[in-house]
């Protein structure tokens, strides 16, 4: 299957949310054999559905759509839920270049060793300088 990873950040006014979400994005995409795109709930655009749309001409047969939240909240349980018409599988269809694609919607970051790695990380950094 050609599978697509719709990253969905925040959005901010400030334009370095943007920058990295789309960053995160690219780090994402070199992890494998997936087409990423980068979507936004408030502020920035592309918007969700924008996002969507961007995977016409890639292929793709299904897409996840990854909150980059570290843990649920009302945009993660409701809004996006919503917006991409979910059902209790937390699964949708969409239509992309005329035929139907599968759209399945991943959890928060959560609670994860990397995270709890990372976090640590930057802790020895604002102790070092």
């Amino acid at each position: 299957m050609n599978t697509g990873i719709l990253v969905l950040g925040h959005g901010s006014t400030l334009p370095y949310n943007k920058e990295l979400v789309e960053t995160l994005s690219g780090m994402i995409a070199d992890q494998g054999d997936v087409v990423v795109r980068t979507a936004f709930l408030n502020m920035n655009k592309p918007v969700l559905k924008q996002g969507l749309e961007s995977f016409a001409g890639t292929g793709v047969d299904r897409i996840v759509a990854l909150p980059i939240f570290l843990a649920h909240g009302v945009h993660t349980m409701e809004d996006i839920p919503k917006e991409l018409n979910l059902n209790e599988d937390k699964k949708a269809v969409t239509e992309i270049d005329g035929k139907s694609v599968e759209v399945i919607y991943a959890e928060p970051l959560g609670a994860d060793p990397c995270i709890a790695k990372l976090a640590y990380k930057r802790a020895e950094e604002a102790l070092s300088r």
